[in-house]
């Protein structure tokens, strides 16, 4: 979880003021969840000598689905527990100031257009492979929600029919094969001993796909074994999306920024265009973020910053 403090200069600049960051954590009790975020956000304002009559909206940046309209998640796959929580008014009741609320790769797709990858494009889409899978679209240099906000969930497209069963609850979906938190499952079943991978983790148990990115920097088999099947079904997901969007350039976020250009980027690139139409392929970019590691903390302030 990313939490930050952002004071508009211009339509096209702001100054972090400050940020933290901490493992999100899920009790089983929404509001338990909630209230840690309040307290976390209240001593950020104090590590910025700031009060909450400073701040003009807050934004929240929340994995979907989740309804736009009443503020409320609707049961994220990876967060079980939160089913109809009405995060807006809660946070909007204990701070007394406007929230907005919206998905997480909307809100990272605003910031890349913003302020990282795709400064100047009309069409982009941003694609997320943290714990989940997520699209955020800038369509016409527009944010396109969807019906109640949930258009982008490219995650759950089949790359493999009668695949491995998702969180979600169906079948061969793109998040169950890239997605952080499948992979890492994954890792933990299939991973040798061996391996740089289960080396660096310290043990198997304990692997993730950063593990595979450093490991794979090393050389390691498996680890490139494990890259190359990312890319594969990757580059499946992003092919779909590129002949329905037709985008300029598809930022891509997480593993694959951190795997960088030899080991992920170009391989994508190469297996999408042979995937494609030229007519589709021909001036596409396919790029890692340009926000990096800092992107979760422009993601909330740009939700907020749509606000006005």
């Amino acid at each position: 979880m990313a939490l930050s403090l952002a004071e508009v200069l211009a339509p096209d600049r702001i100054r972090l003021i400050a940020h933290r960051r901490r493992p999100t954590s899920a009790t089983g009790n929404p509001r338990t969840d909630v209230d840690a975020i309040i307290r976390d956000a209240r001593a950020l304002l104090a590590e910025a000598d700031r009060s909450i009559d400073d701040i003009d909206c807050v934004g929240l940046s929340v994995p979907g689905p989740f309804d736009i309209e009443r503020g409320t998640l609707l049961r994220p796959p990876n967060l079980p527990d939160w089913n109809e929580v009405p995060i807006r008014d809660w946070i909007a009741a204990a701070l007394g100031r406007p929230v907005r609320i919206d998905n997480d790769a909307n809100a990272a797709a605003l910031a890349e257009w913003r302020f990282g990858a795709g400064q100047g494009v009309r069409h982009l889409v941003y694609l997320t492979m943290s714990t989940g899978v997520g699209a955020g679209l800038v369509l016409d240099g527009k944010l396109f929600r969807g019906w109640r906000g949930n258009a982008g969930e490219f995650g759950h497209v089949t790359v493999e029919p009668d695949g491995t069963r998702c969180s979600c609850g169906l079948n061969g979906c793109l998040e169950a094969y890239v997605g952080g938190a499948a992979w890492t499952r994954r890792l933990r079943e299939v991973c040798p001993a061996s391996s740089q991978v289960a080396a660096l983790a310290g043990d198997r148990s304990h692997a993730t796909p950063e593990h595979v990115v450093a490991a794979a920097k090393l050389g390691d088999t498996f680890a490139l074994a494990e890259l190359e099947r990312f890319n594969g079904y990757l580059a499946r997901g992003i092919a779909t999306v590129v002949f329905a969007l037709a985008p300029q350039i598809i930022v891509l976020g997480t593993i694959p920024t951190a795997a960088g250009e030899r080991l992920c980027l170009e391989p994508l690139r190469e297996q999408v265009a042979g995937m494609l139409w030229p007519e589709l392929s021909d001036g596409l970019r396919i790029v890692g973020s340009g926000l990096g590691e800092d992107l979760a903390y422009y993601a909330g302030i740009c939700v907020a910053l749509e606000a006005f």
